[in-house]
């Protein structure tokens, strides 16, 4: 059970980071359906953390403050996100957001395979192919973007 509580925290930190970085690219965008698009996905990593968390083991961890990660390869694929949002290149911005999700992607996939309960395995199970999905719109969007 501690090794799933661990993983559970992991995921809600991976989540938190992806809720922060697409809130920071939906403000930093020019075009309003990338903002939508980045929003809607800042609110869906928030409501994975949220439903994640339901599953912790002790209540008092289930009220505990999510926070995204102060450190971790999640959090240094978001940082670059930073620079682009400075310059204000949407083709830039989109493939920071794909980097950060390429991480997120990864840490879906490894806690998959990491013997959790079927409970929260099915809930991990359906996020990661809705990452995965989201990924790949961003990776599209990012291609499309290219001059």
């Amino acid at each position: 059970m501690e090794k799933q509580n661990k993983t559970i925290e992991n995921l809600i930190e991976t989540l938190k980071d992806g809720q922060e970085g697409f809130k920071q690219a939906a403000e930093a965008v020019k075009d309003p359906q990338l903002k939508s698009t980045f929003e809607e996905y800042s609110r869906q990593r928030g409501r994975f953390a949220i439903e994640l968390r339901s599953h912790a083991a002790a209540p008092d961890q289930r009220d505990s403050k999510i926070s995204g990660s102060a450190s971790g390869a999640l959090h240094r694929s978001w940082i670059n996100l930073k620079s682009a949002l400075t310059a204000g290149d949407d083709h830039a911005i989109l493939a920071e957001c794909e980097r950060g999700e390429d991480s997120a992607v990864e840490e879906f996939r490894k806690a998959l395979n990491n013997g959790l309960s079927l409970p929260v395995q099915q809930i991990v199970s359906r996020q990661y192919t809705q990452l995965k999905e989201a990924h790949d719109r961003v990776k599209h969007l990012r291609d499309a973007t290219k001059v």
